[in-house]
């Protein structure tokens, strides 16, 4: 099954993207999963400065500078893993580096 894995942290403590691979333990995190073919796909995203939110209400668009939500913890990036269940899903994304300082969200993917 897969999962995505959303990290999550506050970006004032950082300027580099919670998900990049510049954060100390990413790249040997990185490794591992590739090497047991778990990770699929995996990137930092650009700081929240730099997001646009679109929302289409009662058929107009709506577009506003920033993030969806106004919290102190935002989605630095993400991975797509492929798990055998949610448990070996939770134990990957406890390996995160990320984990340590922020948070994963561990999400299964709707497969068509």
């Amino acid at each position: 099954m897969k999962y995505m894995l959303m990290i999550c942290g506050d970006e004032s403590y950082s300027a580099e993207p919670a998900a990049s691979s510049s954060l100390p333990g990413c790249e040997s995190w990185q490794s591992e999963m590739k090497r047991r073919g778990i990770l699929l796909s995996s990137a930092g995203l650009r700081p929240t400065s730099d997001a646009t939110t679109v929302r289409v209400r009662d058929g107009e668009t709506l577009i506003v500078d920033g993030p969806f939500a106004e919290t102190k913890e935002q989605i630095g990036g993400f991975s797509l893993i492929e798990c055998a269940d949610l448990d070996e899903a939770l134990e990957v994304a406890s390996k995160h580096p990320a984990a340590r300082f922020g948070t994963v969200e561990v999400r299964p993917i709707w497969e068509s």
